[in-house]
């Protein structure tokens, strides 16, 4: 038997590992003994959403290896051993730890390092580069006692540490050589856009800046000093000024370098020695380096196939084309995007309102798109690049490309015209006619398409063609989407609350007479019952066990408590903010041993009591009720808690009052319903004692007023807030927290949480601040109408129901008897109460709670 080909991996970045996927596809890689050697400590992970980390620190959300991947396919890694010498001659590599591996092939994937200027005092503490998972958490320890951040260089990758920055609650600069931001991929015109609309959201843009030296600051931690004599005072400085191959290894190893760096590769991703392969960004083809993952990954393929023999692709340049969202502003570059082609022509269109800038530039007979630059708007850049790169004729008018159109049509191009072989996806090459086979084989939605096909899961700039691409041959198909919300309503629950609200509908019957599908009263089902009885409450608030709404809660509604495992029943009184007397916690815990009910401190900042019976429960309100206290609608799909620290009222580092702000929006949105929970907060720093940035609406105290976050929250699915608007003052705040949260209501699916919500909206944050704060949609008003009705006939459910001896004999558990459900047993643990479980209960060793 022959042996197994000897393959060392160097490098485990994102090209390193894809070509381990590829060669796992190939069907070749038994024949292969696979060592992969790491310098980091982390298996891959994603670096072009290296930014995403910051939103919950944790390198799972941008890990690229599924489990068991190396241990299924007898890859051995070496994570954190840097490979430090290739012995040529002996075959053998040695990594920094002394371990030495033979070798017969070698893919040489080590990836670039930043560049850092060697501009005097670029070697003080808090001066960083914006490369790794370790770069991530130092820039963040060093943020917790900054107050201003720098970034050198207005390139892609320095935008993206600039929003890291601004998201760290820094005043954030970015400092550019050039003239303009992003001086490869944009124009003169895109630039100034570009720095207009990046300037807007806070950040300082500084360009045309020659940084000489770095020194000391008088108020800040550094002093940038430039070439033109000014000067600008910093606490972090992260530089981000381009990329360099990491090429030592082939250098230390005499094989061909560049006369500028990067190891010389032919098609095939071979170097000068024909057991070696370069891919990604230490390879240089042609005398060019290529910074972006999809011509890296092209080489990954290119070198498998070679290797292996089972393909014939080879790596003959890539398309620099690129679009993505960089600091919530859309951005995209299409091949010769400057014009340099001789005789080219260009078409540009300004909207100086909407901070809109697209040019494209075309062939001198007006028949080919050669480039084209897209700012704060791109959603043509799918069809423009189509037909770049399939050299497909342009209109007669190729400007109607790029304008507005009156009607709402488009001069675009429709995805039936684009050829098979058109490439959708060019970080993961995915051609249109692998997205078309993929649906023929019954992929019928975009998750489905991204684990077949990897097709929108780089950079995510394709999504939306691809998507397109998608429906066409689902309709093809003669497949249709049904949305309808359940077999008695042909509509979505967006439908039906434009439904009651425009036509005040009053009642679940009334609903089901003008617009079910069985017209027949009372029919209705889990799903549309409660869908309707949030609807109605957050229409018209009305008590939720009134004559006709009752029928329509489910089990915690009707019961106003969270059902337990055992048919108990919790009780959460409301504390607003997590503001409590020490009467109020009295009344709490005599409450609590008059009846004999657990009790626990919530994350939420109340008190939550376990182990009420349905009989039990309007007794206990009734003397909650009777000190003070209002229900904390726990059992409901509406706001829950607003979480608080003491802020500047107690805490030394405290920059407003978040106690008193908490307390004013808690009783203000108490009783919202909605189409799932809510969740608030508010820290009185940036400290961020209240976690505010997990919560639906967040809010965090500024020098100036309050910073205001949303679609953030906890759960299965944990999601970072995002920043929405900053230094508000209390009026802006909750005038824009009544429009976001009825907006929410008016538009979101059944139980969606707003962080789905906003990342399956089109335009997804940057459309919410246009309906929110700038009142695209002309809804501001009605918005702010329907909150002041919810808030102006706010009840107390629990006080409305103790009240009302009719809603009271609701809660008898048998109507012939005033004995107890006997099932309900409890044994002790910890001093406390707690279910008996089965065996407890067959021992008879449970106390029975009378």
């Amino acid at each position: 038997m022959s042996s197994k080909v000897k393959l060392v991996v160097i490098g485990n970045g994102p090209v390193g590992h894809n070509f381990l996927e590829y060669l796992v596809e190939s069907g070749q890689s038994n024949e292969y003994q696979v060592t992969v050697f790491g310098e980091e400590p982390l298996p891959a992970y994603d670096r072009v959403h290296l930014t995403s980390w910051f939103k919950n620190q944790d390198v799972a959300d941008i890990n690229m290896v599924t489990d068991g991947f190396y241990p299924n396919n007898n890859f051995i890694l070496h994570s954190g051993d840097k490979v430090t010498q290739i012995d040529r001659a002996r075959k053998l590599v040695t990594a920094e730890s002394g371990l030495e591996v033979s070798y017969d092939k070698i893919i040489l994937a080590t990836g670039s390092f930043p560049f850092v200027p060697p501009v005097p005092g670029h070697q003080r503490d808090n001066i960083f580069v914006y490369r790794t998972i370790a770069d991530l958490e130092k820039i963040t320890a060093a943020a917790k006692t900054a107050k201003v951040g720098a970034v050198i260089g207005g390139g892609l990758l320095g935008l993206e540490a600039a929003k890291a920055l601004m998201d760290l609650n820094l005043k954030t600069h970015v400092v550019e050589f050039a003239p303009r931001l992003m001086a490869v991929q944009v124009d003169d015109g895109g630039g100034a856009m570009l720095a207009k609309k990046i300037q807007d959201l806070g950040v300082s843009v500084h360009t045309q800046k020659n940084t000489q030296n770095i020194g000391d600051g008088d108020n800040a931690v550094h002093k940038m000093s430039f070439a033109d004599g000014e000067e600008l005072e910093t606490d972090i400085i992260v530089f981000s000024a381009g990329i360099r191959p990491r090429d030592e290894l082939a250098r230390q190893a005499e094989i061909a370098m560049g006369e500028r760096g990067g190891v010389v590769i032919n098609n095939n991703c071979l170097t000068s020695d024909e057991d070696i392969y370069a891919i990604g960004e230490v390879a240089l083809w042609e005398n060019k380096i290529f910074g972006l993952i999809a011509p890296g990954n092209a080489m990954a393929h290119a070198a498998v196939d070679h290797l292996t023999g089972t393909g014939s692709s080879e790596f003959a340049g890539a398309d620099m084309s690129t679009k993505l969202k960089l600091m919530g502003v859309d951005v995209a570059s299409i091949g010769d995007a400057h014009g340099n082609t001789p005789n080219s022509r260009s078409y540009t269109y300004v909207n100086d309102r909407e901070e809109v800038y697209k040019k494209i530039v075309v062939s001198e007979d007006d028949k080919y798109l050669l480039g084209a630059v897209l700012i704060g708007d791109a959603a043509e850049y799918g069809s423009l690049l189509q037909f770049m790169l399939n050299k497909m004729e342009l209109p007669s008018e190729p400007e109607g490309l790029i304008l507005p159109s009156v009607d709402g049509s488009s001069a675009g191009i429709g995805v039936d015209a684009l050829p098979d072989s058109a490439v959708l996806c060019s970080c993961m090459n995915v051609s249109k006619a692998d997205v078309v086979e993929a649906v023929q084989a019954g992929a019928c939605d975009m998750a489905a398409i991204k684990s077949c096909t990897k097709a929108a899961t780089g950079c995510g700039g394709c999504t939306a063609l691809v998507t397109q691409v998608l429906n066409n041959e689902l309709e093809k198909q003669g497949v249709e989407v049904n949305t309808d919300l359940c077999e008695h309503f042909a509509y979505t629950r967006q439908d039906l609350y434009n439904i009651v609200r425009v036509e005040k509908i009053k009642s679940f019957d009334e609903l089901m007479q003008k617009h079910g599908s069985n017209s027949e009263v009372g029919l209705g089902c889990d799903i549309c019952k409660p869908t309707a009885a949030s609807i109605l409450a957050s229409c018209w608030n009305d008590h939720v066990l009134d004559d006709k709404l009752h029928g329509l809660q489910d089990t915690n509604d009707y019961y106003m408590g969270n059902m337990q495992k055992d048919g108990t029943y919790s009780v959460v009184p409301r504390v607003a903010g997590g503001e409590i007397t020490p009467d109020k916690l009295i009344v709490l815990g005599e409450v609590a041993n008059k009846y004999n009910l657990y009790t626990k401190i919530t994350g939420g900042q109340r008190v939550d009591l376990f182990g009420a019976r349905s009989e039990q429960l309007p007794l206990i309100w009734r003397e909650l009720v009777d000190a003070g206290f209002e229900t904390g609608h726990a059992y409901g799909k509406s706001l829950r808690t607003v979480k608080s620290c003491v802020g500047s009222t107690w805490c030394r580092y405290g920059v407003q009052d978040s106690m008193a702000m908490s307390i004013l929006i808690e009783n203000r949105y108490k009783g919202l319903r909605s189409p799932h929970k809510l969740k608030m907060a508010v820290s009185g720093c940036t400290r961020e004692c209240a976690e505010a940035q997990s919560k639906d609406v967040g809010i965090i105290a500024t020098e100036n007023g309050w910073n205001m976050y949303v679609c953030g929250n906890g759960g299965m699915k944990p999601r970072h807030a995002d920043l929405f608007a900053s230094d508000l003052s209390d009026a802006d705040l909750i005038k824009y927290t009544d429009r976001f949260f009825m907006f929410y209501i008016r538009t979101a699916d059944r139980l969606q949480r707003t962080s789905v919500w906003m990342d399956n909206m089109a335009g997804g944050l940057e459309y919410l601040k246009s309906v929110i704060i700038d009142d695209k949609l002309g809804l501001a008003s009605e918005l702010e109408q329907e909150m002041a009705n919810v808030v102006g006939t706010y009840q107390c459910e629990w006080k409305t129901t103790i009240d009302d001896p009719i809603k009271m004999k609701r809660f008898e558990h048998f109507v012939n008897s005033k004995l107890h459900d006997d099932n309900v047993i409890f044994t002790t643990e910890r001093k406390q109460i707690r279910p008996a479980s089965a065996q407890e209960k067959t021992a008879e060793i449970a106390i029975e709670i009378s």
